[in-house]
C-alpha cells in the first residue's frame, strides 16, 4: 500500500479519497453514491432537548429508598428495587454513606423562623400551681354555697344553725 503525503497527489489520483456514500469536503456527492434525501419528519417525532436535565432527588425520597433497601432480605430484592425506581447502585451507595454521616437527616424539612426558647421549668411549676389554686378556689366557693343553702334551710325550718348558736 502506498502512502501519499502530498494533498495534490491525493486529489489527482483517480478515485482517491472517495469512499462509497461519503461526501467530499466541498459538499459534493462522490461518483456512484446516491443523492442525499431530505430528512423525513413525521408528526410523531418529539423534540429533543439540547441539554438533558439532571435528575434531582429530595431528601425524603433518598431516606425512603435507603430504608426500603435496608429492609430487603432476599437475593435480588435490592436490584429489583433499583430497577423499579430507575436508580443506579451508586445512588444507593452514596445515599447510605450520606446517611451514615448524618447528611440525609440534615435534609429533613425543618420549621422555619427563629427557634422557640426552651420552656423554663419554673414556668411549668407556676402553671401547675395556678391550676391547683383554681381547683381549690372552686371547691371553696362550692362549700360556701352549700353553707348558704344550709342556713336558708335552717331558717325555713326554724332551727337555729350551729354557727349562729355560738
Amino acid at each position: 500500500m502506498k502512502v501519499v503525503a502530498n494533498r495534490k497527489a491525493v486529489a489527482e489520483a483517480p478515485g482517491a479519497g472517495e469512499t462509497e456514500g461519503a461526501r467530499r469536503a466541498t459538499g459534493g456527492v462522490p461518483a456512484g453514491a446516491p443523492a442525499p434525501q431530505p430528512p423525513v419528519v413525521s408528526e410523531a417525532d418529539t423534540e429533543v432537548v439540547a441539554k438533558p436535565q439532571r435528575r434531582r432527588f429530595t431528601g425524603e425520597y433518598k431516606r425512603r429508598i435507603v430504608r426500603e433497601a435496608d429492609r430487603c432480605t432476599t437475593a435480588g430484592a435490592i436490584g429489583a428495587l433499583l430497577r423499579r425506581e430507575g436508580l443506579y447502585s451508586s445512588h444507593l451507595t452514596t445515599w447510605r454513606a450520606a446517611r451514615d454521616r448524618g447528611e440525609l437527616e440534615a435534609l429533613a424539612p425543618r420549621k422555619r423562623g427563629p427557634k422557640a426558647p426552651p420552656p423554663d421549668p419554673r414556668d411549668k411549676q407556676l402553671a401547675e400551681q395556678a391550676r391547683e389554686i383554681a381547683k381549690w378556689q372552686k371547691r371553696a366557693e362550692r362549700a360556701e354555697a352549700l353553707v348558704e343553702v344550709q342556713k336558708k334551710v335552717a331558717a325555713l325550718l326554724g332551727t337555729p344553725f350551729e354557727s349562729e348558736k355560738s
